[in-house]
């Protein structure tokens, strides 16, 4: 694998965790300033302007795409795409906030059990909450366009400032005025402004547009055709990831809710990495060749089963002490089982993104949507059966079962060597399994440290051994560390 591309998946990752400390150490500071029930109004807000996000109509990744294929020819394919895309996000955006205003009046005062002077002030900033949605959707082609051409330092930097500014403006708007929604709320609405004008001005660079440029009606056609079938395969997997909790919720009690969907929330945590190798990886398969797509694609899966399992088996070991120190004996003891289980699905999802990219990059979305939607009745059958039968664990082990079934299908129709993928995704699953037996049998911390590191060093051991493309990755950091330590 290029070095550049090594690289860029550590800038994505780098980027990934900041704004999640960014956002985690803003909390407390709201929850004081603004009092529980204002915040989780607030909270409420956010959801709904995230649903709506379908809206956007996969336009961002149709662009990324498109902008990657073509991003070094000089005939002005690159501003066409790219204003095609803001218009019709744009349109999208303006329907999609008039739809929000009416929707979010009828959600805040019928939907939601809100005091009458919360609901006052969330109506009063019913217009900013509309704005927020073209905003967001022109936001959203920026950043597919400027991650199309690989500058991941500029958007990851236009992302963490975002992320700082939506956090503190809001906190300054308190300190100055009120803790009131009417005043948190556009406050955090210019942040996002003052954001998506940083991510444009470096779009602008980064693309050379020099000129605003009508839009072409057969581009805007063709950006929809691809963007509906990543919307498809976007919205299976919105309801995938809450149907879990809903069923477990409807069938067993809020109190299972609490005990599945708090390891849960943890445990996913652990996507940063394979999120900021897939934002690596998509613009550069989807410019390459099949032949040098594919090669990509088995070099990827060999360094993310190389780094990403042992981080796995330490999280495997790890969880039930930190639940422990973080909330307790009885949460940790109730919950660690079922977030073990729930982080082998994690390792699988990651696996099968992987291959997923890969298809929706050779211009197959397609295959990947049809996937996910032919699962999805399955998978609530298989959901409803496990936690019927077996309980909270039951669901644990369905969720593996899909990601397993995601790997599967999504390896069919990449057309890799099967053969060789399968039997070394086998290899690390068993390191897996040990990892979850013995994580479960285990009481004592010295004995789970030492089972931990003896795992990891004989995965990465096995690793090494497996993958020339890493052994001359670890050479060439071995080989700078040794530079710069003399």
């Amino acid at each position: 694998m290029e070095k550049r591309i090594v690289k860029n998946i550590a800038i994505n990752f780098v980027g990934s965790v900041v704004p999640v400390f960014i956002s985690l150490a803003t909390v407390p500071a709201y929850l004081h300033s603004m009092g529980v029930e204002r915040y989780g109004v607030l909270n409420l807000v956010w959801a709904l302007i995230g649903y709506f996000s379908v809206l956007e109509l996969g336009t961002s990744i149709a662009t990324e795409n498109q902008i990657a294929r073509v991003r070094d020819a000089n005939d002005g394919s690159v501003e066409r795409i790219f204003w095609s895309a803001c218009a019709l996000n744009f349109v999208s955006g303006v329907i999609g906030g008039a739809i929000i205003y009416f929707a979010a009046y009828v959600y805040v005062t019928h939907g939601e059990k809100i005091d009458p002077q919360f609901q006052h002030e969330v109506i009063a900033s019913l217009p900013w909450i509309a704005a927020a949605v073209p905003l967001a959707n022109v936001t959203w082609v920026f950043a597919g366009a400027i991650t199309a051409v690989e500058r991941f330092t500029s958007f990851n930097t236009s992302q963490t400032i975002g992320t700082l500014l939506f956090q503190l403006l809001p906190l300054g708007a308190i300190w100055c005025f009120s803790p009131s929604l009417a005043v948190v709320i556009p406050a955090a609405v210019c942040a996002r402004v003052i954001a998506g004008v940083l991510l444009g001005i470096a779009t602008f660079r980064a693309l050379h547009i020099r000129r605003v440029s009508k839009p072409d009606w057969p581009t805007v056609v063709s950006l929809f055709r691809y963007g509906r079938w990543q919307l498809l395969f976007s919205g299976a997997g919105m309801i995938a990831q809450t149907l879990d909790r809903m069923l477990v919720g409807t069938l067993l009690g809020a109190r299972a809710v609490a005990y599945y969907a708090t390891p849960q929330n943890l445990v996913t945590r652990l996507n940063i990495l394979p999120g900021a190798m897939l934002r690596t990886l998509f613009p550069r398969l989807s410019a390459s060749t099949r032949e040098d797509a594919d090669e990509l694609a088995r070099g990827a899966l060999a360094l993310l089963n190389g780094v990403f399992t042992p981080c796995v088996i330490v999280a495997m070991f790890a969880l039930e002490p930190f639940m422990h120190v973080w909330l307790g004996a009885h949460m940790a003891t109730m919950s660690a089982p079922f977030g073990r289980v729930l982080i082998v699905g994690v390792w699988l999802a990651g696996q099968s993104s992987i291959l997923g990219i890969l298809i929706q990059a050779q211009s197959h979305p397609a295959q990947a949507a049809r996937v996910s939607w032919v699962q999805l009745p399955f998978f609530a059958a298989g959901l409803w059966f496990g936690i019927h039968r077996f309980g909270v664990m039951g669901a644990a082990v369905v969720v593996v079962i899909k990601a397993l079934c995601d790997y599967a299908a999504f390896l069919y129709f990449a057309e890799l060597h099967l053969r060789s993928i399968a039997g070394n995704m086998v290899t690390h699953i068993a390191f897996l399994g040990a990892a979850l037996f013995l994580a479960s049998e285990l009481s004592t911390l010295p004995a789970m440290v030492v089972a931990a590191w003896v795992l990891v060093a004989a995965n990465l051991a096995w690793s090494l051994y497996e993958s020339a493309m890493l052994r001359e990755l670890v050479r060439r950091v071995w080989g700078r560390l040794g530079l710069r330590m003399g």
